[in-house]
């Protein structure tokens, strides 16, 4: 690790936290109690009347009352109106703490004027899009292939689940083999051949609706930290044509909700040598939120591709690119290069200079500010208290962080392991999905906007006044439980 400024000062005990995981499933569901429960449901009720109406108008337009997955919160979707640094403020006037930041992309916190002063600027003398080339997305590509140690060129796209797909398509055609092995419980977007083992290792299609069974019938997926069954699936692949791929989040399933071993990475990156396979790492989280190296940089591990999302436009739409070696990427040439095959993508609004210049001037502040390590100190501050909750009132809960990516693991839902009773266990896993929501629920109500109640995103607006009192709402929530 040569770059100074990432987010992780110490990386965790890996198996310290799989003990207390363990420790905490093994136990009764520790819950809310119901008179608690109750006041908090009542706060919605009566604080947040005028979200509740939208919304409810909004599901007959809308599937489900609103269009992004991360806004479906117990009981109902807030309605939000203003977002700034750390804060954001509901269309009631309610004010709360963001540890949600639009899901990742915003290290800097919300809205940050550095950006948005150069796009309102960029606005008035070209407009959003234009379908040609403009200097931003040169500018962009340049400072993301000069930081990022695996990337020699880079494609912008629409987002992470394009980004994955062109990944794919090209690790298919520059090896000429099919079979992509990803890591159980991962998430790498929504396409068609990806939706296979998310959220909990070993459910295969049990999410694939709607989504034929020949679309998967290359997708494999092996246990998180187990390396033993990731070489045995690329001997296996060997003598049945080989694999293309192993697509790894590089902090751990979900964004290290399965967190991964120190030495993991390298390990995989040494059987996908080992076994003709390139190594593909999804950083859509941590690219630019680790540091501006990203995780590769921060684990020394050089991926063939390199997949981004979130950070890569700083909040701003179309926010997606792929980026790798020369040689895989010239696959991506747009226009016509000679006679070579190349991997069809594209999009209308790709690399549109909106969102290259956001995404070029965010950057180019989060390496001027050194955004990644404050935002990383935040989040273990946060975690430091957290814990100290934790056993003051002793509690089975797991907290941990990857720097600015914080963990708060009350119901453990994510990381049910299946076994051979899979009724029993689905049962398990509604009754955990059903607490993780009341614990949402609860932490909104005390003004805390989490990512499914039990993910936080830290960011460099995030002063120690803001975590100190942050810290006061999530005792007041944890104090409250009870055993079922």
């Amino acid at each position: 690790m040569t770059e100074s400024g990432f987010a992780i000062t110490n990386y965790h005990d890996t198996k310290e936290i799989y003990r207390k995981l363990d420790i905490l499933l093994s136990q009764p569901i520790l819950s809310l109690k119901p008179e608690a429960l109750d006041a908090y449901l009542r706060w919605f009720e009566e604080k947040c009347p005028k979200s509740k109406a939208m919304v409810d108008e909004a599901k007959y337009f809308i599937p489900g009352g609103a269009q992004h997955n991360l806004a479906f919160n117990y009981p109902f979707p807030l309605v939000f109106v203003r977002a700034e640094g750390a804060f954001l403020q509901d269309i009631d006037g309610n004010r709360y703490i963001d540890f949600l930041q639009a899901g990742g992309p915003t290290v800097l916190g919300s809205n940050p004027p550095e950006v948005r002063d150069n796009i309102l600027e960029l606005l008035t003398t070209c407009g959003p899009v234009t379908g040609l080339f403009h200097e931003y997305e040169y500018k962009l590509a340049e400072f993301i292939c000069s930081r990022v140690p695996g990337v020699d060129m880079y494609r912008a796209l629409g987002s992470g689940t394009e980004a994955v797909m062109a990944a794919i398509r090209v690790a298919r055609l520059a090896t000429k083999k099919k079979k992509i092995i990803k890591i159980g419980g991962a998430y790498h977007g929504w396409s068609d051949q990806m939706v296979y083992g998310m959220r909990i290792p070993g459910t295969g299609r049990f999410e694939a609706h709607g989504i034929p069974a020949a679309c998967t019938r290359h997708t494999q997926e092996v246990r998180p930290n187990n390396l033993a069954a990731l070489e045995r699936k690329l001997i296996m692949n060997k003598v049945r044509g080989g694999t293309a791929a192993v697509i790894v989040e590089p902090m751990g399933p979900e964004s290290g909700t399965r967190p991964v071993s120190e030495d993991y990475n390298q390990n995989v990156r040494a059987l996908c040598d080992k076994y003709g396979a390139l190594l593909i790492f999804d950083e859509v989280v941590t690219a630019f939120r680790i540091g501006i190296s990203g995780a590769q940089g921060y684990f020394n591990v050089l991926p063939d591709l390199t997949v981004f999302g979130k950070v890569v436009s700083g909040g701003y739409p179309a926010a997606g690119g792929l980026g790798g070696r020369q040689e895989l990427m010239s696959y991506l040439a747009a226009g016509i290069e000679g006679a070579k095959k190349r991997a069809m993508v594209g999009g209308t609004l790709s690399a549109n200079p909106l969102s290259c210049a956001a995404g070029y001037f965010t950057l180019r502040e989060i390496e001027k500010s050194d955004a990644c390590a404050k935002a990383g100190v935040a989040g273990d501050r946060l975690t430091a208290g957290l814990q100290q909750i934790i056993d003051n009132y002793d509690l089975p809960y797991v907290t941990y962080n990857q720097g600015s990516i914080c963990h708060l693991e009350t119901s453990g839902v994510m990381l049910i392991n299946l076994g051979i009773n899979i009724l029993k266990s689905l049962k398990e896993v509604k009754a955990r999905k059903k607490l993780i929501e009341e614990m949402g629920a609860a932490y909104m109500a005390e003004g805390l906007v989490t990512l499914a109640g039990s993910r936080m995103y830290t960011s460099m607006a995030d002063t120690n006044a803001v975590i100190d009192e942050a810290l006061v709402r999530f005792e007041r929530v944890l104090s409250q439980t009870t055993k079922d």
